[in-house]
């Protein structure tokens, strides 16, 4: 009877987020939004509907699952040519914002919580690092704030949860010896290991999966819907396989999606990204709403203080736009345009996700590094919803008279795919 009840529940929120979708399309609310409070209504703190934990398998299930498939789909949303042609400040962003900001973020939490060990405020950084460009829809969506910035934002959104990976393992791993008498050659040897299996398998698999769908299309002997399955069965296929040979299954979902987009055909590769993204979608859409709104956040919601809520607000705010600030020097980009891309870095999903990597390892300070991501993911959600629209519009208008001789924005770039929330929302 409670499983029934539960099911009906769920079922009747998806209903609601759906009834509106359309109609808050460019307003201040947003469906990562909806999903939350949704959530928090069905939790213990409000009706209590639900009683799920984190020890639950359905919790785990859906996390993981969630993870494969969001690194797999974002990276194979990136043609990495193109990218090395055309996008210089996402580059920009990955190779000196990314570390710079993981940098910041370390020392600050180093200096502000005294209960955590270096190497947990490092592991604390990464986590918040990842960026997610569908909490703040309305920006890299909007056709009227430039193209090279809305791409900016996009391809830095698809990479960088990917890329922070490893350095989350090897944090991990330091912080794990520790408080183990193996030491930490022991510990990085394991996690280097994972690294580097996870990197040949996603090689593997993404190269001759993509091979194998080509077969299928031109051999006729593939239908078309099991053409577009394929990317999922790929990415948690790269997923299973490395975690056989004791690599990052999650590293070789990114890096499989990543080569199986740039060794097959363009229009293959757009054909099962788009089949791929409605799962994905449904997938969040649950990770918001159960894994965070519903059993994740109110866990948490009675441990916030003052000092995290200081490491937060910082975190979304001073420690990215100071990474931003030093990635964009001589880029010849405006002050108000730094300030946009500094802001609209908003931590979601990968950060509520990467929790769980977390929680696996069993460190001294998982409890305060669990409540600091909580609290900054859910201001995130509003802070960077709430002004998504109005901030988008804001922007365009302040460069809309500059022209493409006198501001880098203004260059025109080739487009890449947006990560599909829009397609809920419109």
């Amino acid at each position: 009877m409670e499983e029934s009840v539960a099911l009906v529940a769920v079922l009747l929120c998806i209903l609601i987020a759906a009834a509106i979708s359309k109609r808050i399309q460019g307003t201040i609310i947003t469906l990562p939004m909806i999903y939350t409070l949704l959530g928090l209504i069905l939790s213990s703190r409000a009706l209590g509907l639900i009683e799920l934990g984190l020890e639950d398998e359905l919790i785990r299930i859906i996390a993981e699952v969630t993870l494969i498939l969001v690194l797999a789909t974002d990276a194979s949303r990136i043609n990495v040519r193109m990218l090395i042609r055309d996008h210089s400040l996402p580059q920009r962003l990955l190779v000196i914002g990314l570390p710079l900001m993981m940098i910041i973020g370390t020392l600050v939490a180093a200096m502000l919580f005294i209960d955590l060990t270096f190497w947990e405020a490092a592991v604390l950084a990464i986590i918040l690092t990842p960026t997610d460009a569908s909490l703040g829809q309305a920006v890299v969506s909007n056709p009227k704030v430039p193209v090279r910035i809305r791409q900016t934002l996009n391809v830095e959104s698809g990479l960088n949860d990917g890329i922070a990976m490893p350095f989350l393992l090897l944090a991990l791993s330091l912080a794990a010896s520790e408080q183990d008498p193996l030491g930490p050659s022991y510990w990085l040897s394991l996690a280097l290991a994972q690294i580097v299996f996870g990197i040949l398998v996603g090689l593997i698999i993404g190269f001759l999966g993509g091979r194998f769908v080509e077969w299928g299309q031109k051999s006729g002997w593939m239908s078309k819907a099991f053409q577009k399955i394929s990317l999922i069965t790929l990415a948690l296929l790269a997923y299973g396989a490395a975690e056989l040979v004791d690599g990052n299954g999650f590293i070789a979902a990114f890096v499989m999606g990543m080569t199986a987009a740039n060794t097959t055909r363009k229009e293959e590769t757009e054909s099962l990204y788009e089949y791929a993204e409605v799962e994905v979608q449904g997938l969040m859409m649950l990770t918001f709403m159960i894994v965070f709104g519903l059993v994740m956040l109110p866990l948490a919601l009675d441990e916030f203080n003052g000092l995290m809520l200081l490491y937060a607000v910082l975190s979304l705010a001073l420690f990215r736009l100071l990474a931003v600030g030093a990635s964009l020097i001589r880029t010849k980009v405006k002050p108000v345009t730094t300030g946009f891309i500094g802001w609209f870095g908003p931590r979601g999903i990968a950060s509520i996700l990467y929790i769980f990597t977390v929680l696996d390892e069993d460190l001294a300070g998982e409890t305060l590094i669990y409540n600091i991501v909580m609290l900054t993911v859910l201001i995130s959600i509003f802070a960077h919803g709430v002004t998504a629209a109005p901030g988008a519009k804001w922007y365009a208008k302040r460069v809309e008279g500059v022209v493409e001789s006198e501001g880098t924005e203004m260059q025109e770039v080739p487009e890449m795919p947006v990560r599909g929330n829009a397609r809920l929302e419109g």
